[in-house]
């Protein structure tokens, strides 16, 4: 039992090494600034050069104990403290650093600044194994930034697709936003005179409607199908006669029975003349107007002898 347990401990210590080791290469240098006249201000209240990190993952990462370094030669230049709980940097989360070379400011200033730098270094806690790196640009001017189009997206060398100057810096933020025209802006180059939003718009309310009637007749056809049966059902009849309106027997025989009756000679209907006869009386008085059949007549008295 206890070297079950010695054996999870050890287990339980190497997955979180690992785990720990594979969330910090999710980490990129994604912006930094070299000259720094009137852009963000550290917590001290001074401009200086700056280099940002964003965690590319979907996992919070601890850096605490990685490296940064401006020298290949000496990649463990400025160590980062452990026991701050802003070196836990959250998913899709940015963190900045300030190169001002006071390292006694706190955990977030360097022990170097990016004026001569040739290049930006991000090591692993092992001092060795070297996670983003990218060159140091000197062309740039006051308050021009360089980094990543889109967080976390380009080339580890800085040199390949992915990267561009960014006249409007953007530390601790998305660099997606800057320097884009609004949406409603591009949609007016795009789409000047609304032509393309109105076919859109109409296209979308036509597809709803189809959308819609395909769904009602569906709903109907259901409706009907569930009628046929509950019909067939009390009647008695089939259910398959019924569901494809099938006529039964019965009926066809009526039907032929009533066209045989009336194709036979014998049986056909009656034909009136449409001839009225009037008949001549020898009687020259009305008998409608006589009073001698509403009068009572008196009984005649047969007497016996």
């Amino acid at each position: 039992m206890k070297h079950l347990k010695l054996f999870l401990a050890v287990a339980g210590l190497v997955l979180c090494f690992t785990a720990g080791a594979q969330s910090q290469d999710a980490m990129r240098l994604n912006e930094y600034l070299v000259i720094n006249t009137d852009d963000f201000q550290d917590d001290f209240g001074q401009q200086d050069a700056w280099i940002e990190l964003f965690n590319s993952s979907y996992g919070t990462v601890d850096i605490a104990g990685c490296f940064l370094s401006d020298d290949p030669d000496n990649l463990k230049k400025y160590a980062i403290p452990g026991g701050d709980l802003q070196t836990k940097v959250k998913p899709r989360q940015h963190v900045v650093f300030w190169a001002d070379n006071m390292p006694q400011r706190g955990t977030f200033h360097v022990s170097f600044d990016l004026a001569d730098a040739k290049e930006i270094i991000f090591t692993k806690g092992d001092g060795k194994t070297i996670i983003d790196r990218i060159p140091v640009r000197h062309d740039l001017g006051e308050n021009v930034s360089f980094g990543r189009t889109q967080d976390g997206i380009g080339s580890q060398d800085g040199s390949g697709e992915g990267w561009e100057v960014m006249v409007t810096t953007s530390p601790s933020t998305n660099n997606s936003t800057i320097d884009k025209a609004a949406k409603p802006d591009r949609m007016k180059e795009i789409d000047p005179y609304g032509w393309i939003l109105a076919l859109t718009a109409m296209s979308v309310v036509f597809l709803a409607l189809i959308l819609l009637y395909f769904i009602f007749k569906a709903i109907g056809n259901a409706n009907i199908r569930a009628g046929k049966k509950r019909s067939a059902a009390v009647s008695g009849t089939d259910v398959k006669a019924s569901q494809y309106g099938e006529i039964p027997g019965e009926v066809y025989a009526a039907i032929a029975t009533a066209m045989h009756l009336y194709q036979e000679d014998d049986e056909n209907h009656d034909e009136e003349s449409f001839v009225v006869t009037l008949h001549h009386t020898d009687r020259t008085y009305s008998p409608w107007s006589s009073k001698i059949y509403t009068l009572r007549q008196t009984p005649a008295v047969n007497k016996r002898r």
